[in-house]
């Protein structure tokens, strides 16, 4: 018996992709102590709603998208060894290795021709053409690639808390921006949905 998938809704996906960096940037805000205690006390709580993300993910639909299984796994490794070493820096370079990861692999596709954006958002750009597809992942390949740099300069100049501000406040609706910048290709190429500002985004880095 084939497996039943629930698409989740824009805001469902908006909540189990960027709700745990809000937890995040929350709990390092308003936790007590001194920075290193705020700093572990976040990473935590950012552990835990990952796994609450991934949860709530396979409850509302009953699967957990390669993206959010790549970027769970992340979190999971480059938070236990910030608690581990007590050096936030792991946790700092958790975005630049994801970001890093998710431009490999779509580079790799464009080079190999494998539809490998499809694989990992899986399905969420119906009638969208072969072309469409190829743009749209030299378009997000770019993105990840710019990204990981990015992170890697602000982590390097900014202070922990300047950084985890950045983190929240700048990155999602860098993502969201460069999403819709995005759509009238994607219309252009036979995107077919009611609602193209709809369209998927990859989790947060």
């Amino acid at each position: 018996m084939a497996e039943t998938r629930t698409p989740l809704s824009p805001g469902m996906r908006m909540l189990i992709d960027f709700g745990p960096l809000a937890v995040f940037f929350l709990v390092n805000s308003y936790a007590p102590g001194l920075q290193i205690q705020r700093i572990m006390t976040a990473t935590v709580a950012f552990m835990v709603a990952m796994a609450v993300a991934m949860g709530l993910s396979w409850w509302k639909a009953r699967h957990i998208s390669p993206m959010l299984w790549i970027t769970g796994a992340l979190v999971l490794v480059f938070g236990s060894l910030t608690l581990w070493f007590h050096d936030q820096s792991f946790i700092q370079m958790k975005p630049t290795i994801v970001y890093t990861m998710f431009a490999v692999i779509l580079g790799y596709g464009l080079i190999a021709k494998k539809p490998l954006l499809q694989m990992l958002l899986e399905t969420a750009y119906p009638g969208l053409s072969a072309k469409g597809w190829r743009l749209l992942t030299i378009n997000w390949t770019g993105f990840f690639v710019a990204m990981a740099i990015l992170n890697e300069v602000m982590r390097q100049v900014l202070s922990w808390d300047q950084w985890v501000t950045f983190k929240t406040w700048a990155v999602i609706p860098l993502t969201l921006v460069f999403a819709m910048l995005n759509i009238p290709m994607l219309l252009k190429h036979g995107l077919q949905l009611e609602k193209p500002e709809d369209t998927p985004l990859p989790p947060e880095g």
